[in-house]
């Protein structure tokens, strides 16, 4: 039995928001309507959305993740609109896997956000995600590096993180070079443990086909064939974010996460994330994700903790990112 007519009402923040949010002409209104089946209609501050309680639910969604792009790229494109409606239908593997988990559970996207990343991440060969902690940016990626490695779609992994509060002091820490960053790429390590065992994961390292490295020993390289992970994106500077993104020999993926909140670097110097943001936003072929709060898939407690540190500062001033 086909689902009963709903109605859904979004409320927007100004004129000026619903201009951008409809596109030239009322194009991207119309796109989301005619793809998705449903009645829409904006009644003064209000956006009015009519259908089967399933198409009117995908449209809301549209809607808000446009919105939530909107906020972070302050433009929106056909190719947005377009991407974000194949997301909430489902087209996009959000409600299939990204790669098998050792557990033999499925790791799948869990939000619309994660479903734009796994989409960016499966049609674009440089990928730059920003979110909060717990938003699955680097799981994720981790994971459909796994997937590509287990098809033989490339033939490395390569993770790298920078290694900051390290410095000069890296080479007088005990052990060997994996020794050495192991405290830095922990949550590198914690991914690959629960997407394949431990054997593999070992025997993979042993044989250079999983590979870990701090940033600063990128630098000279080439790789082909390979997925390239750089984790902590925000505490490299500028220069060190060129020739990270430069690495990229033939058939090989780039991915780059970061929390653009929680930089390390001294206040003095820029961070390499933040400098790409700006600089890229316009190159063909690279794409940059946003996640959110509404991305967050730890323990609920971590979404308040997080919205709280966005909201302001104990001075009551808004957090700058």
């Amino acid at each position: 039995m086909a689902d009963s007519s709903v109605i859904r009402n979004l409320t927007l923040e100004s004129r000026d928001e619903a201009v951008i949010l409809f596109g030239p002409r009322d194009a991207y209104l119309r796109t989301v309507r005619d793809s998705l089946g449903v009645k829409v209609v904006a009644r003064g501050d209000t956006l009015q959305i009519e259908g089967s309680a399933t198409a009117a639910e995908q449209a809301e969604r549209a809607f808000q993740q446009l919105r939530q792009l909107l906020r972070k790229q302050g433009k929106l494109t056909a190719e947005d609109v377009k991407s974000i409606i194949e997301v909430v239908r489902g087209s996009t593997d959000k409600s299939g896997s990204v790669t098998t988990m050792e557990s033999g559970r499925a790791l799948r996207a869990r939000t619309d956000g994660q479903g734009r990343y796994v989409q960016a991440l499966r049609s674009h060969d440089v990928v730059i995600c920003v979110g909060p902690a717990g938003s699955g940016k680097t799981y994720l990626a981790v994971g459909w590096a796994v997937s590509l490695l287990r098809s033989n779609a490339v033939k490395k992994i390569v993770l790298v993180r920078p290694a900051v509060e390290a410095g000069e002091r890296l080479g007088f820490l005990p052990g060997d070079l994996v020794a050495k960053i192991s405290p830095y790429l922990r949550p590198l390590f914690d991914a690959l443990a629960e997407i394949m065992d431990a054997e593999t994961v070992k025997k993979y390292m042993e044989n250079d086909i999983i590979e870990i490295l701090p940033l600063a020993y990128m630098r000279g390289r080439t790789l082909n064939n390979s997925v390239i992970i750089l984790d902590e994106g925000q505490n490299a500077t500028a220069t060190q974010m060129k020739m990270f993104l430069t690495r990229m020999g033939l058939n090989s993926k780039i991915v780059v996460t970061g929390d653009t909140t929680q930089t390390d670097l001294p206040k003095t110097i820029k961070s390499g994330l933040t400098d790409a943001l700006q600089r890229l936003k316009e190159v063909e072929g690279l794409a940059i994700v946003h996640l959110d709060q509404v991305d967050i898939v730890r323990n609920p407690l971590v979404t308040r903790i997080v919205k709280a540190y966005d909201e302001e500062t104990p001075r009551g001033k808004r957090a700058t990112t």
